[in-house]
């Protein structure tokens, strides 16, 4: 085991921070362990910030990792509301906001990404919303809730993940909803075209108003609040307030003025780390939306931005700072709630990389599985309103064998019989 006087110091107060410092000390690390977040509040989970939080159905209590007074009880020092300012890999110290340095033995970089901001006239208007953090839903929530006793109008700008939960929400609230979208369809960039019109339908079923192939070019405001946004192909539409879900940029200003190995950002960004997630320093980790990492079983350098990533890559990552041989190698999964619909998603298959889509199920009712081929093997699937199959359709993707297509659709042959 390692020296009890040896020190870890771990950057970013999430989950997958979290899930690091108790990683160490359920497998007996007893030096000090240091956890550093930029943030007040303890470390929470993401999802119910745009799921149940937002919508109501969650307390606030219900998103933290831990209780508060885990932290005490583990010997697990935190320093809350402290950003790092910089990270000397020679001295292996790290810096603080404050001035003070503490130095490392290894070091773990859990800093997690930030929302993308539309760069458009308007912007600095009150009404103008990103969603990232527990204090950004704090303020939406009621937000939402202002707009529906009101009739107000919510316009958000992308219809990826986030934006549609929030539009759900919205909806859940009585908010009136407009989603503006540069791509065909919701989701067109993670689902292709042959699902993501599924979840156009789901939400246009529950009134939200969609604008594809348009990007905002201006939020119109009047006495700092706003009024309407207008749109690239000159349409303007009515607006109380904006939602900016565009997307996330992973973190990465320590990492690399600390001379850390990167990712381009045309190739999705973030740290670069093995399989391990080890940095090209090897007393530096990383871990969460922030890491790129080698995936061995899909034979690529991938950065998911999911719960699953840092609830797995944070105990990964401490167990390699521990010495333990490690292999990173968690088939990506997320999960997403709006309205009467639930599913999960396994795999990797972004359109470009499939050759099929496979259906088991009726999608008509929105009960089914889909699967995403490549020369009949299984990349990822989708589970919809259909539940207890994570683990069969991750086994598919993980086996790499090719599959009876006609199989994979009958509904009436066991997904375990196919790996």
């Amino acid at each position: 085991m390692v020296d009890a006087d040896q020190t870890f110091v771990i950057v970013g107060g999430g989950l997958a921070g979290a899930k690091a410092a108790e990683t160490l000390r359920a497998e007996g690390f007893n030096g000090r362990v240091i956890l550093i977040g930029d943030e007040r509040d303890h470390p929470y989970e993401r999802p119910p910030l745009s799921k149940g939080y937002l919508t109501g159905a969650k307390e606030r209590d219900g998103v933290f990792v831990h209780e508060a007074a885990w932290y005490a009880a583990n010997d697990v020092e935190l320093h809350l509301g402290q950003s790092v300012t910089a990270v000397d890999r020679e001295a292996r110290t790290v810096r603080l906001g404050d001035g003070t340095v503490i130095r490392y033995d290894k070091l773990l970089l859990a800093t997690g990404a930030e929302p993308r901001r539309l760069d458009i006239p308007g912007t600095e208007l009150a009404g103008v919303h990103h969603l990232r953090r527990l204090a950004h839903a704090d303020r939406l929530r009621q937000v939402l809730a202002g707009l529906g006793r009101d009739n107000g109008h919510l316009v958000i700008a992308g219809g990826g993940w986030i934006g549609l939960e929030v539009a759900a929400a919205a909806r859940g609230y009585g908010a009136e909803v407009t989603v503006v979208e540069a791509d065909p369809t919701p989701l067109h960039r993670v689902l292709g075209p042959e699902l993501g019109q599924l979840f156009a339908d789901l939400h246009t079923d529950h009134g939200v108003r969609f604008h594809f192939g348009a990007r905002l070019t201006e939020i119109v405001g009047q006495d700092g609040m706003v009024l309407a946004v207008r749109t690239d192909d000159g349409e303007e539409h009515p607006a109380h307030a904006v939602l900016a879900a565009i997307g996330a940029a992973p973190r990465t200003a320590l990492a690399e003025n600390s001379g850390l190995a990167l990712v381009d950002r045309a190739d999705g960004g973030g740290i670069a780390v093995d399989e391990s997630l080890r940095t090209s320093d090897p007393d530096v980790y990383a871990a969460g939306d922030v890491a790129a990492a080698h995936h061995p079983l899909l034979r690529t350098r991938l950065r998911v931005e999911h719960w699953a990533n840092a609830l797995n890559g944070g105990p990964a990552a401490a167990r390699a700072m521990l010495g333990q041989r490690v292999s990173y190698d968690r088939v990506p999964y997320f999960f997403s709630d709006q309205y009467d619909l639930g599913m999960e998603y396994s795999g990797w298959a972004p359109p470009g990389t499939y050759d099929q889509v496979v259906v088991r199920g009726d999608t008509g009712k929105r009960e089914f599985i889909a699967f995403w081929l490549k020369e009949g093997r299984v990349l990822a699937g989708m589970n919809v309103n259909v539940w207890d199959v994570t683990e069969p359709i991750q086994a598919l993707v993980r086996a790499r064998t090719a599959v009876d297509p006609e199989a994979l659709a009958d509904a009436s042959v066991p997904l375990e019989s196919l790996v």
